[in-house]
């Protein structure tokens, strides 16, 4: 059998990215809830590749079935939808840590481990007041960091202190590579505290929710704990490319929008399903910064 060379994989990724969009588009416009094909088109693709952007503007229109089709797609765009041969076509960042010998077991494991995180923050949504089908669709988009919401109101529609924080630990744990919960799993704790992208990122989104916080404390909200739920859950929106929305944060001061503006250009950990940069990429751009300079 013939190995799949590289840019053989790139090729057969970007070609299966572009049959799976070409064919999920067909729900939507053979049922007329989205009359022109290229606007389907547009949806699906923006799914599959965790984009969140949408030609919607009555998202809560569309029958169910359909809404659990699109936030389907986010998840499944969310890891890949290649082979497990491709997977070093579609990892999602500069590097992918292989944790065992083989590329097929290793794809199978983070599989393993985001369907393991669906169940959970399903459930824990649940806990919350959520119907199963809010929590699957805001579990999808979650996970997925994509952020495709069954509400026009995105994740604001709950009003619900308990379902922000969910979500934020959910945003969050999607922005790390996810080789570090297999090394839990294997109790190989020295690798995952000596992982200084992870410790950049936790650091980066803790900054950026004390500062936001800060900013919003008396200008926005009454009470600092208040300040902080808000803060917490946009910061980690943006910082991961989530795109959920929990309040109108056009409205907050000008610095707490400056740091969420900044945080747009980071992105989530290499081997995560955040887009973005990667800050293993702005490490490595501050230390080569440093370098030039001395």
């Amino acid at each position: 059998m013939r190995r799949v060379a590289t840019r053989d994989g790139f090729l057969l990724v970007t070609a299966s990215w572009l049959a799976a969009s070409l064919i999920s588009a067909l729900p939507f416009y053979l049922s007329g809830s989205i009359p022109k094909f290229t606007d389907a088109l547009f949806e699906t693709t923006s799914g599959y590749t965790t984009t969140g952007a949408s030609i919607l503007t009555a998202v809560e229109a569309l029958p169910k079935s359909l809404l659990f089709w699109r936030s389907l797609t986010h998840w499944l765009g969310g890891m890949g939808i290649g082979a497990y041969r491709l997977i070093k076509a579609e990892a999602p960042g500069p590097t992918l840590d292989k944790i065992t010998p083989k590329v097929a077991r290793t794809a199978k494991y983070f599989w393993a481990i985001y369907l393991f995180f669906t169940i959970a923050e399903t459930l824990l949504l649940m806990a919350g007041g959520m119907d199963l089908f809010d929590a699957l669709t805001h579990t999808f988009g979650t996970l997925a960091t994509g952020g495709f919401s069954p509400k026009v109101a995105s994740v604001g529609h709950c009003n619900s202190t308990y379902i922000d924080v969910v979500i934020t630990v959910f945003m969050i744990a999607a922005g790390l590579n996810f080789a570090l919960y297999f090394w839990i799993i294997t109790g190989n704790f020295k690798r995952i505290f000596s992982n200084v992208e992870m410790r950049v990122y936790l650091s980066i989104f803790a900054a950026a929710t004390l500062i936001i916080a800060l900013s919003l404390y008396r200008r926005a909200y009454a009470d600092f704990p208040t300040s902080l739920r808000f803060a917490g859950f946009q910061a980690a929106s943006i910082l991961t490319t989530t795109g959920f929305v929990t309040t109108d944060y056009e409205l907050w001061p000008a610095l707490a929008r400056a740091v969420l503006f900044a945080l747009m250009f980071i992105g989530g950990c290499a081997g995560s399903t955040g887009g973005g940069i990667k800050v293993i990429r702005i490490i490595a751009m501050a230390k080569l910064a440093v370098n030039e300079m001395r």
